[in-house]
């Protein structure tokens, strides 16, 4: 590392040229954005409306799949290559026993990698904090609504469309706002121990493209900028889902 110096906005340029690898990162960020919100939110909705029909040993349930959201990404992380694994993973396993004879390599194609990374965002980036959310919101869904819909001769699906979610839409916006927030902070120790930003740049999030600049080349002045610009994008984004949540 050399001796600090004063080089003015020397950093944002270079950022924002042409051969600068910042747009890919940031497509590859809002990527796993997109993703990372999508399944934890269905999943976690998903969850919620299992355990809101009165089943048995339903907090044993809430206990069971809350616990591994409180583990640490990087387990999750490790337990999600092993089940992987070409050779000792039992995805590949079980799809050998199904006469596959040739399971792909999950993380070693720049397409397939992105199903380990949403299977291992169901069990990471608040799932568990969110199914809980929406049940709590669920039980405050005024339950004569759904019978006077039923003797309106309403189907399942319409319940769930007029009734459902109009009830839980301040739970849902708040859940998504966070889950926003949390993958754009979260994505780095996620990936860092799942792909390495690989295959390739396949998986390079902004965060992970700071460490490299940072802790490898030790280019502390062009990291900063980076972990500014990616401080703007949060908060803008933050901004307009809060706009959006106060407009609903």
């Amino acid at each position: 590392m050399g001796v600090p110096r004063f080089i003015g906005l020397q950093n944002y340029v270079t950022l924002f040229s042409p051969d600068s690898r910042f747009g890919h990162t940031l497509l590859v960020t809002f990527l796993f954005t997109i993703i990372n919100v999508s399944v934890t939110i269905i999943f976690s909705l998903i969850l919620a409306l299992l355990l809101n029909l009165n089943v048995r040993f339903k907090g044993l349930f809430q206990f069971f799949y809350y616990v591994p959201t409180i583990m640490p990404s990087v387990v999750m992380a490790s337990c999600m290559i092993l089940m992987f694994n070409q050779q000792l993973g039992i995805v590949d396993y079980v799809m050998k026993l199904l006469g596959i004879k040739n399971p792909p390599n999950w993380t070693g194609s720049q397409s397939l990698v992105w199903v380990v990374i949403a299977v291992a965002s169901v069990f990471t980036f608040q799932t568990g904090q969110q199914m809980l959310v929406f049940s709590a919101a669920l039980k405050d869904v005024p339950r004569d609504l759904y019978e006077a819909a039923s003797i309106d001769g309403a189907n399942a699906w319409v319940r769930f469309w007029r009734i459902t979610i109009p009830g839980i839409a301040p739970m849902l916006l708040f859940n998504t706002v966070s889950a926003t927030v949390n993958s754009f902070n979260g994505a780095f120790t996620l990936l860092f121990p799942l792909t390495g930003g690989g295959p390739g740049d396949a998986t390079k999030v902004m965060s992970l493209l700071i460490y490299d600049n940072a802790f490898k080349s030790f280019n502390m002045g062009y990291a900063s900028a980076l972990a500014v610009v990616l401080f703007i994008i949060v908060a803008i984004v933050g901004t307009v889902q809060f706009r959006l949540m106060d407009k609903n």
